[in-house]
């Protein structure tokens, strides 16, 4: 454990803390990337996932590589305007640092349920007059879309970057989630972009008795249950949008780049994880 670490359970374990025991999905990533932006009970349930799926580390960090790849597509595209729902905690080779590394004006506004990731993404930005970070569910779409930071940062009659990476499977009802990305997609400009990173039960070799042990583990220490949808479901998300080359692929295959991770090199399904991006025209 480092020193960050034992810092931040040292608040979790006093008076201050105690609303945070609950484990988060955005806490229960971090740590499976190998940050500290985590506490006890996610580090527990990420290990509990982690047992009956041991590649999720690795999971995570094809998912992390597609989320910087498809930023850097659109910026090459001229892209300067980012809403990143469920954007958990912007740690390093997020979307603020790979935007404007490129394109010093871009501007990114994050959204996540989890208090304590929103918290920490406002002192990791501060001093940061592009980017910005605001607590919003993804199931109340007309609450982010008239938050007050989003309509400042952000201009809807400009194209935007819509990335919903890695958040669809955490809203489980399927006309939830329809409904959702329909309005926030009817809000976009002609020219913006829809990025979905989705788990997918396509693999073959999928073991669904572990898989259900580990939704169990998602029901029980967290507020996020998470569901799987097929690739067929996930392309009715991108309904009236023109998939970008090489269209819903598994997550190592969408513009492979010097520097991503090997994890998955010999057999893409097995990363879990389905993705595309689309043009909306």
């Amino acid at each position: 454990m480092t020193a960050t670490q034992k810092g931040r359970d040292d608040v979790e374990n006093g008076a201050q803390g105690a609303r945070h025991k609950a484990a988060t999905a955005a806490r229960i990533y971090d740590y499976h990337l190998g940050g500290t932006h985590n506490f006890p009970a996610d580090r527990a349930a990420a290990e509990a996932i982690a047992a009956k799926f041991p590649l999720v580390p690795a999971m995570a960090r094809a998912n992390r590589a597609f989320l910087g790849r498809a930023v850097r597509y659109l910026v090459d595209n001229g892209v300067r305007q980012f809403l990143d729902i469920g954007s958990g905690i912007p740690t390093a080779g997020n979307v603020h640092e790979i935007a404007q590394a490129a394109a010093p004006e871009a501007r990114v506004v994050y959204v996540d349920i989890d208090p304590v990731a929103v918290a920490e993404s406002q002192e990791i930005l501060a001093g940061n007059d592009r980017a910005t970070a605001i607590l919003g569910d993804l199931r109340s779409p007309s609450a982010i879309l008239g938050h007050p930071r989003v309509t400042r940062l952000l201009d809807f009659n400009q194209p935007i970057g819509l990335l919903l990476v890695a958040v669809l499977h955490f809203v489980p009802d399927d006309n939830v989630a329809n409904d959702a990305v329909a309005q926030l997609v009817k809000a976009l400009a002609p020219g913006s972009y829809l990025v979905i990173s989705h788990a997918s039960p396509e693999d073959p070799d999928l073991n669904l008795d572990d898989l259900g042990a580990a939704q169990d583990v998602y029901r029980r220490q967290t507020a996020t249950p998470f569901t799987l949808r097929t690739r067929a479901e996930l392309a009715r998300f991108f309904t009236g949008f023109e998939l970008v080359d090489p269209g819903l692929v598994w997550l190592p295959e969408w513009r492979p780049a010097p520097g991503d991770p090997t994890d998955f090199a010999d057999d893409p399904r097995r990363c879990g994880g389905l993705c595309a991006v689309g043009r909306l025209p």
